[in-house]
């Protein structure tokens, strides 16, 4: 049988969940036993069918069309060819106002949780997660749903979630259990101020703005600062200037940043590799010479005393 690259597609539709578990089964069984199982979840204003709208035409495609500049394939750059890792990319209808948006993530939990349960009862296997903005509501909504161990690890890119919603996921079981990276930045500030007042009314603070607490198995990774970026650079992945001083996509559109992702994917570094630091005064990436940042040493590693 000819080699298929493609990921796994998976969409919510108001049936419920369309997924080809067929062929899930077929790559599942093809896969390398540590080779990892990756969920993609895109964010706001994509809708899966929907002309260039079509996150499967776009960030979640191996071959996104030229011409969007905000488009760069991660499952080819995740190195989800079927082989090296398993790719399966969810699609939810975001294409509409970001209230309706906001629900919808969340009610799409019940999709990502059907898909890794699906995974782990076939192979044993955790399943690790990707998500951009409002898609990392989606993968925060599923851990209250799955058992300890299903989800493995999220990496959240300029997540839209609130933290009290974070926490809350953060003490479930399987929250306890998996590995949190926040991927944030202050080139992040103003969609993060839109989140928090245009949907929370500013009574609620984004997780784009840190966790507010120490937890050991979540780590806020704040790509913007100058110690982050050093430490970065000396495991081996150093990060190229960001595209501009305000970008809700830097953290995939920035040289560097998804080579990082698929070190921390199939296990080349680790959560306790990266750096533990505060974040610069907010807004700051508006003017130059941002201030307020120090780096703190690393906590020690998980599983140890």
């Amino acid at each position: 049988m000819t080699h298929d690259p493609r990921p796994i597609r998976a969409d919510l539709e108001p049936g419920g969940l369309r997924l080809d578990r067929d062929r899930l089964a077929r790559k599942l069984k093809a896969l390398p036993p540590d080779a990892p199982v990756v969920v993609m979840i895109h964010g706001w204003r994509y809708a899966p069918g929907i002309a260039r709208d079509c996150p499967h035409g776009s960030i979640l495609s191996l071959d996104p069309a030229p011409e969007d500049r905000r488009a760069v394939s991660w499952p080819r750059h995740l190195g989800l060819d079927g082989t090296q890792g398993l790719g399966v990319a969810l699609g939810w209808n975001a294409r509409c106002d970001p209230w309706r948006a906001h629900l919808r993530a969340w009610q799409t939990g019940d999709a990502l949780a059907e898909i890794v349960r699906n995974v782990h009862d076939r192979t044993g296997r955790g399943v690790q997660v990707i998500a951009h903005s409002m898609g990392a509501r989606v993968a925060l909504a599923a851990l209250p749903l799955v058992e300890p161990g299903q989800i493995t690890r999220l990496i959240l890119l300029a997540a839209a979630e609130t933290r009290d919603r974070a926490q809350r996921a953060l003490q479930t079981p399987a929250g306890r259990a998996a590995e949190i990276i926040n991927v944030t930045t202050r080139e992040n500030d103003l969609f993060d101020a839109c989140f928090e007042w245009g949907i929370h009314l500013g009574c609620r603070t984004s997780i784009g703005q840190g966790l507010g607490r120490s937890v050991p198995n979540w780590r806020d990774l704040w790509i913007d600062q100058p110690e982050t970026l050093k430490v970065l650079a000396a495991l081996g992945h150093p990060l190229s200037d960001p595209p501009r001083r305000i970008c809700h996509w830097s953290p995939y559109l920035r040289p560097g940043t998804i080579a990082l992702y698929r070190a921390l994917i199939d296990g080349r570094i680790s959560i306790a590799d990266l750096p533990l630091g505060r974040p610069g005064r907010r807004w700051s990436r508006l003017v130059l010479g941002a201030r307020g940042f120090r780096i703190i040493p690393g906590p020690t590693p998980l599983g140890r005393a």
